[in-house]
């Protein structure tokens, strides 16, 4: 019996994972993937948004400013790669300098400081490669950007390490109301709790317990961009917003590439990340307005993501009507990876008054770091390398990731089971090559550390097998 089960291991479920592992309770994540922070939490625009957008009095506005202020102090508590970087809202006539005064009263109105409107002088000063059209924009000193991966898992191994049990690939299929809260019907068995916390994202309509709303998932495509792109521009460059959301961006990231999207495509299928050739050309026809000299033909990887959205127009953040201590988190679209830490928070406070006790702990671990070989000096990686070899050698050599850093990844709290999973610990394959070097090291990594057969090694997912069999003798594959 858990006092509290959370459903779902993307930013939201981690955050709240998070939080609630600062008090003596026995807690739950139940993910149903093979790793957590693997569906919105990793393909999306890697923004943390000011709150100047949101409308005034809205859940997403107040979680939004509230959780950015949180969120940059857990970046610094955990090691989570980040930049404040600043934030352009670019206007093209003069019924967007409209549309640019409007936001700058929401922001205001909303608690967002430095917001100001900038002339076009200072604008091009600012960033010369903006297209010369634009006559002013609306500046944002506080917008982040962030690996929003490594938020996730950075969130979830502190939870993990302050006692909460991480199952992964454990699906709920059904859930029963009991006398003492809640039986969780999983495909890896029962699982019974007092509270339960839904945060499955694309999925949280069909895993709550009542029928208040509906899950519409919303497609959105990516470019990104070699990083002889990254530095095309300084600051997270917008349109001005319409009614289909905050529009098509051009950001740095902060490892050194430029991301371009997304669009904005209501969909059927809740698993549909493909990209489509229509979409794409979207993309690039709406970055190009904004940032004409963008080379496209350095991009390096192209990816969608699904956003869960709702007719609600704003977070649905309750406990289930006339059903005690079970939990949504549900609608949690953009601005979301801004707001989870305040999601998190409120979500605390709906248990307590669903009558659940809370303790602090006083031994609660609230730190994390790891070794970026790449990053550091000439001195510390020669000093690093004399003290243990593994970080002297390189196995990806786009991203300079060492043997070392592979193995703190499978040595950490919630170790990877994939390819991808090792490149969203540790960079591996995220360079211009994407693993096209590594790959096979990689696979060969995580087959002596798993003491399987490469044909076991997954790419990511279920069913993303890399190799099906040993086609000449003599090769590594085993029947183990």
């Amino acid at each position: 019996m858990y006092d509290i089960v959370i459903i779902g291991c993307g930013i939201v479920g981690a955050a709240t994972a998070y939080e609630l592992s600062k008090y003596d309770l026995k807690i739950a994540v139940l993910e149903k993937e093979n790793d957590v922070a693997v569906a919105t939490t990793k393909a999306n625009s890697a923004i943390i948004h000011a709150g100047y957008d949101p409308k005034p009095g809205t859940l997403m506005a107040r979680l939004n400013v509230e959780g950015a202020i949180l969120a940059k102090e857990i970046f610094t508590a955990l090691d989570v790669p980040h930049k404040q970087c600043g934030a352009l809202v670019l206007a093209f006539s003069d019924r967007e300098i409209s549309t640019l005064e409007a936001l700058l009263q929401n922001g205001i109105e909303n608690g967002v400081q430095g917001l100001r409107i900038l002339s076009k002088t200072r604008v091009l000063e600012l960033e010369p490669n903006i297209n010369g059209d634009v006559v002013a924009a609306l500046h944002v000193p506080s917008t982040m950007i962030v690996s929003p991966w490594e938020y996730g898992l950075a969130l979830t191994e502190t939870a993990v390490k302050n006692g909460v049990e991480l199952q992964r690939e454990c699906e709920v299929l059904t859930i029963e109301k009991t006398e003492t809260g809640y039986k969780l019907q999983t495909d890896e068995g029962e699982i019974y709790t007092r509270y339960v916390i839904n945060a499955a994202g694309l999925y949280a309509d069909k895993i709550s317990i009542c029928d208040s709303f509906k899950i519409t998932p919303d497609r959105g495509e990516y470019f990104l961009l070699d990083k002889s792109e990254g530095t095309r521009v300084n600051h997270v460059v917008f349109q001005c917003p319409s009614k289909v959301g905050k529009g098509v961006l051009v950001a740095p990231t902060v490892h050194g590439n430029l991301i371009v999207g997304p669009n904005s495509v209501e969909i059927d299928d809740h698993g549909d990340v493909s990209n489509t050739a229509a979409g794409l050309h979207f993309v690039r026809a709406a970055a190009q307005k904004s940032v004409p000299g963008i080379n496209f033909r350095a991009s390096i990887r192209n990816f969608a993501g699904n956003r869960a959205k709702t007719d609600y127009g704003d977070f649905i953040i309750e406990e289930a009507e006339n059903t005690n201590g079970f939990i949504n988190l549900a609608g949690i679209s953009s601005p979301g990876l801004s707001a989870a830490p305040a999601i998190a928070k409120r979500a605390v406070k709906l248990l307590a008054e669903s009558g659940l006790d809370l303790c602090k702990k006083e031994n609660f671990i609230n730190e994390r770091s790891r070794i970026r070989y790449n990053e550091l000096s000439i001195a510390d990686k020669t000093r690093l390398a004399a003290k243990d070899p593994a970080y002297a050698t390189v196995i990806c050599r786009c991203e300079t990731v060492t043997l070392g850093e592979i193995r703190d990844a499978l040595n950490s709290p919630i170790p990877p089971r994939s390819v991808d999973a090792v490149k969203r610990r540790c960079g591996a394959g995220m360079g211009r090559c994407q693993g096209g070097f590594c790959g096979p090291r990689v696979v060969e990594i995580l087959a002596a550390h798993y003491n399987c057969s490469p044909t076991k090694i997954l790419q990511d997912g279920a069913g993303t097998h890399i190799l099906t069999s040993e086609t000449k003798a003599g090769g590594c594959c085993s029947d183990k």
